[in-house]
Order: structure tokens, then sequence, then C-alpha cells
């Protein structure tokens, strides 16, 4: 009976996976019909009017009233809401990656993309066969970094964590493909993947600012949480360098890709990169990050759940 009741449970959990999934490639397909920006702009406005009305929403408005004691009721409700505005809007611009990532390094023209750190993707791609790790956190639309740096001849891998509901997971795993190149899910191996391509004289790109059960301890907005250890390991081992680099959105439906210079990683009285103090550090930079654009970071995730 047990294994009978096990069985039915995995079958209608299978069910329920696709039925959403027709759902919401089905959404996208009809929305990839319109003007991208019309389609943004309806995207957000449902998500602003029904983000409010899910139970992740007292999450995210639990975690920002802990994030910033000293501000109001109201003041968090509008971070909760330009959220759910940025969240919808990433979703939809999987579907518009090819039409709305304009970035020409050789162009004299701003588009609706531009690079701060222009120079220092050009040093980089000079460091032929010199592996480079990227770090970013979930803000704005992160998914135009590695399209970036390929547009200067730096392709880079990126470790990616795909959603739970697996037909979703492989239509974004395709629609990221064809467009950003590298991927390598979250999963067993993973790093091994990421250390081959260190190897090569590869580069690679890792988000940091998502709960890792199994991570070491470390402190985000004051609070408690583990952070994947990945990012200071392969580090400690190649011993290359690490570049901060994020999205920022703009008004008018445009976007910042801001790369910071490389940043030094602690290491202990022997000289070697020091794994805890390093996962602290990159909190740190993904916190000051937040703490400039908190409606572009996605609050209804669990990150404080230990």
């Amino acid at each position: 009976m047990k294994r009978f009741l096990h069985t039915t449970g995995k079958r209608l959990k299978t069910l329920e996976y696709w039925l959403t999934a027709r759902l919401v490639i089905g959404i996208l397909t009809l929305l990839r019909r319109l003007p991208p920006e019309k389609a943004l702009d309806l995207a957000e406005k449902v998500a602003r009017t029904f983000g409010p009305k899910v139970g992740r929403h007292r999450l995210a408005v639990d975690n920002l009233r802990q994030a910033y004691p000293e501000k109001g009721d109201a003041e968090i409700e509008a971070i909760a809401l330009d959220m759910w505005g940025n969240m919808a809007r990433l979703a939809v611009e999987y579907v518009f990656l090819d039409k709305l990532f304009d970035f020409d390094p050789e162009a004299d023209t701003p588009g609706r993309v531009e690079v701060e750190g222009v120079e220092i993707f050009k040093r980089l791609r000079e460091e032929k066969g010199v592996p480079h790790i990227f770090f970013t956190g979930h803000l704005g639309n992160f998914e135009f970094l590695p399209i970036a740096a390929a547009r200067f001849d730096l392709a880079t891998t990126s470790l990616f964590r795909p959603p739970n509901n697996p037909y979703v997971a492989d239509y974004i795993l395709e629609t990221r493909r064809s467009a950003m190149g590298g991927l390598v899910p979250s999963q067993a191996g993973a790093a091994l993947q990421l250390a081959r391509v260190l190897d090569d004289g590869g580069n690679i790109g890792v988000l940091v600012d998502q709960k890792f059960r199994k991570g070491v301890n470390t402190r985000f907005f004051g609070r408690e949480c583990r952070t994947n250890p990945l990012l200071a390991k392969l580090a400690r081992q190649y011993d290359c360098d690490i570049y901060p680099a994020r999205c920022k959105r703009l008004p008018g439906g445009r976007y910042r890709l801001i790369v910071e210079d490389r940043i030094t990683l602690p290491r202990d009285a022997d000289g070697v990169i020091d794994i805890e103090a390093s996962a602290q550090l990159l909190n740190d930079v993904v916190e000051r990050w937040v703490r400039e654009d908190p409606g572009q970071w996605m609050w209804f995730h669990k990150r404080w759940q230990i």
C-alpha cells in the first residue's frame, strides 16, 4: 500500500509539473508575439497586482523587515512590489534575450544595454589561457553578464540552479544555452565540470547569494546563513583572479552591467585562501549591491534558512 501511495504521489507530482510547465510556456509564447517593451510592462503590471497575494510575499516582507528594521510598512511594501516587478521582467526577458541584448563594444551610440567596466573586459581578453572567476547575485537581469563577456571573446561557463519543475527547467536551459554558451547545472559533479574549465584556462561565472545547507557559516544583512564555499575553493585551487559583476535595471527599460575590478580573497597565516572569510567577503559585496537597489533582489528566497 505504501509503495502504491508513493508511486501515485510521484505521478501526480509529475502531472502537476507538466501542467504548470504548459501554462508557463504557453504564457511566454503568447508574450513573445508582443513587442518586448509591451510584454515586459504587461508582465510587471500583472506581477505587482498578484504578487502580494501569494504566500512568498509574506516571506519577502518578513525578510525585508528584518533586513531594514528602520523602514516603515509602506516602504517595505513598496520594495516588495518592486521585487515582483523585477522578477516578472526577468521571467519574460528569457524569451527576448536575442532582442534585448544590444550591446556592441565597437558601437559609438549607446543602446538598451550599457557596460561599466569595459576596460576590465578588454584587459582580461588579452590574458589568453588565464582562468578567471566572475561572481554575481540575483539582481536585475543577471543572465546578461555571460552574454556581455562573450561579446569580448571571454566565453564563460555559468553555474546555475535549475527550477524544481523539470519541464520548465528544460525550457529555460534551452533558451539560456542558445544565448549564453556553457551552462553547468548545480548538482553532483558540477564542481568537477567547473574545475575542468579552469584547468583549460577558461572562465566561469557563479551566483553566490543562494541558500546552501551544507555551506559555511556566514552572515548576510546581519543574520546567520550558510554560503556555498565552491568559489573560494576553486580560487584556492587555481589561484585565479575573482571579479564581481552585476546587472542594474535603469529607467526606461534599460540596463547597466557593472564589472568591478578584481577582489583579493582573505588568506590565513599560511598564505592559503581562507574559505569562511572569503565566503563572508562575497556576502558583503552582494549585500552592498542589494542595499543600493533592494527592489531588484529576490527577497522571497529562503536565504537565511539554516
